[in-house]
């Protein structure tokens, strides 16, 4: 037992110290400076104190997560030690730079980001307060990860809403001044700089309770549902797809128009990945040129439509075009296929990683600029326009993203649930005992490639027309590696996770935007903690899940990136 509370304290000590380091960077970042202004409980805590605390507190959690012995007193000393170890490398940098020039090297180390540390108070009480912060908190976080799971929960859920609250002050304003009925909850729950004291609480205790009382009712709300007559489980699931729709079709007005921009962002890359996730998810042809097939789509429009180049052929109809474009695509991703039928994993990765290069230069090429309009792009392309209306904003657009994004979920499902869609799978599995099963691989193959480019060609129509005009630039090969990020981060091959991972990599840092360059260094770390933490992605698919469980319960530890598409030597099964 103590051998045990020994190992204990020393991995606290070590996860300390990396929690630590990780202080340390934040500091010498330039990110304490950058969002003291902010606060996120208005004349209580700011911005770059919570980004301190929650990297504290995130510290000695997974230090006394990490522990054997779960024992109160140990695991209120492990979280203590881990909390003071953190707090002390802070002290380190705090004397360090008040005897020598860190500035010179450091152009964030100023006497301002010491003073912001110790709060004011001085190198010797700031050091004896950092020292005492970092005990308590710790304290504070191994209390948290003691209390039953569902009340631990409850609490997790409430403190992350109320940080949410108060970094997206703005945007919720912003949102609820559209509607007068909540400018009185409004100004309760905002002060003038982050939320108010009494919102905060409110937030905390509405939040912490309703997540509390749902942890304990689910189950029989789903006990109950699954009593109910067939007839009336359908009508239950009908009328929550129809208040589904009701939301979607009511979030431009509720939104307004910046988020309404965010959600045709979403849109487009919602309708690129769930095309990916047909030849990646579904069929396993790990694909890195899929922009070639949305910028085919962008240009297709742009040639038949705009009448910049002289070769427009059709001037009046965005619509006429359309399924010239996602015929062009299907046709470019067949021929793509042709000559990768024999190919696997990394050989075709690099194949198709050349196709989507080709098809950049070759759009802006001065070859073809009297057809493409080289470097210069095509310009005036048409709008598409529904009757007498004309769809310019975004709000407008965003009907057609959500009409687009339903199709091609609707038609993924089924094709996923068909004869097809079980080939794919069977292909992604073991594309040898695929074949020796009876499954013709070149058709399949090409099936996948076609229906996937479709769909971004679907996506690249719907593009050029929203921004009226296309350029080369658009449609470098970091398009492709977002769109195959978002699904490895959903989960491959399922089809909510597609979307969840659109609304991750592509919602959220335009959420964020205000926070300028510091937005992506916070993103870029969430994501490399979620693919450690849940490498088969934030929603995986059914079968993904089973595999993996069956391999954790085997005595295995799923390897950071097990989701991720396996690359292996062309005729290598």
């Amino acid at each position: 037992m103590k051998a045990t509370s020994n190992a204990d304290l020393w991995l606290a000590v070590k996860i300390g110290l990396i929690g630590g380091i990780v202080v340390v960077a934040i500091a010498l970042e330039g990110m304490i400076q950058a969002f003291s202004p902010r606060d996120i409980v208005g004349g209580v805590i700011t911005m770059g104190q919570t980004l301190l605390l929650v990297t504290l507190l995130a510290t000695a959690y997974i230090a006394v997560s990490r522990g054997e012995s779960h024992q109160p007193m140990r695991a209120l000393v492990n979280g203590a030690a881990a909390g003071v170890v953190v707090n002390c490398l802070l002290v380190v940098l705090i004397w360090l730079g008040a005897f020598l020039p860190l500035g010179a090297m450091f152009l964030n180390a100023t006497p301002q980001l010491y003073d912001l540390l110790t709060l004011g108070l001085g190198p010797l009480t700031g050091t004896l307060f950092l020292l005492i912060a970092g005990l308590v908190v710790g304290a504070i976080a191994a209390l948290i990860y003691l209390l039953p799971p569902q009340v631990r929960r409850a609490v997790l859920i409430a403190l992350t809403t109320v940080l949410l609250m108060g970094v997206l002050q703005d945007l919720v304003t912003v949102t609820l001044s559209n509607f007068d009925a909540f400018t009185p909850i409004t100004k309760f729950l905002y002060a003038q700089n982050g939320l108010s004291i009494a919102g905060a609480l409110t937030i905390l205790i509405a939040v912490g309770v309703a997540s509390y009382l749902w942890s304990q009712k689910s189950a029989q709300v789903q006990a109950r549902i699954d009593r109910l007559p067939p007839t009336r489980q359908r009508a239950l699931r009908w009328t929550s797809i129809l208040i589904s729709i009701a939301i979607l079709l009511l979030l431009p007005k509720i939104l307004g128009l910046y988020l309404s921009e965010v959600l045709d962002n979403v849109g487009l890359y919602l309708l690129m990945g769930l095309g990916l996730n047909i030849v990646v998810g579904f069929a396993g042809l790990l694909d890195l040129g899929y922009v070639a097939f949305f910028a085919i789509g962008a240009y297709t429009v742009g040639v038949l439509t705009s009448p910049e180049l002289g070769r427009a052929i059709i001037t009046d109809s965005w619509w006429l075009a359309l399924p010239f474009a996602v015929i062009v695509a299907v046709l470019a991703g067949v021929l793509l296929g042709i000559p990768v039928l024999r190919m696997r994993g990394d050989y075709l990765a690099i194949v198709t990683l050349g196709f989507g290069e080709i098809i950049r230069i070759l759009v802006g090429s001065d070859f073809l600029r009297h057809w493409l309009g080289g470097s210069q792009g095509v310009l005036l392309i048409a709008k598409p326009e529904v009757g007498p209306i004309k769809i310019i904003n975004p709000p407008e657009f965003y009907y057609l993203f959500l009409g687009g994004c339903l199709l091609v979920i609707f038609i993924s499902m089924r094709v996923k649930n068909s004869r097809l869609g079980r080939a794919w799978m069977a292909m992604r599995e073991d594309e040898d005992v695929a074949q020796a099963m009876g499954i013709e691989l070149v058709a399949t193959k090409l099936m996948a490639f076609g229906l996937g480019a479709s769909f971004g060609g679907l996506s690249g129509a719907i593009f050029a027309s929203k921004l009226g005009s296309v350029y080369p630039h658009s449609f470098n090969f970091l398009v492709s590696v977002n769109v195959l990020s978002l699904i490895i981060i959903g989960g491959m091959g399922s089809i909510p996770g597609v979307i969840v991972g659109a609304l991750a990599l592509v919602g959220l840092p335009e959420l964020l935007r205000e926070f300028a360059e510091f937005r992506y260094l916070f993103y870029g770390a969430a994501l490399v903690v979620m693919m450690l933490t849940r490498p088969e992605g934030l929603v995986p698919e059914a079968r993904r899940r089973i595999e993996l469980e069956e391999f954790r319960e085997e005595g295995g530890e799923s390897p950071p990136g097990a989701d991720a598409p396996v690359l292996k030597p062309a005729g290598q099964p």
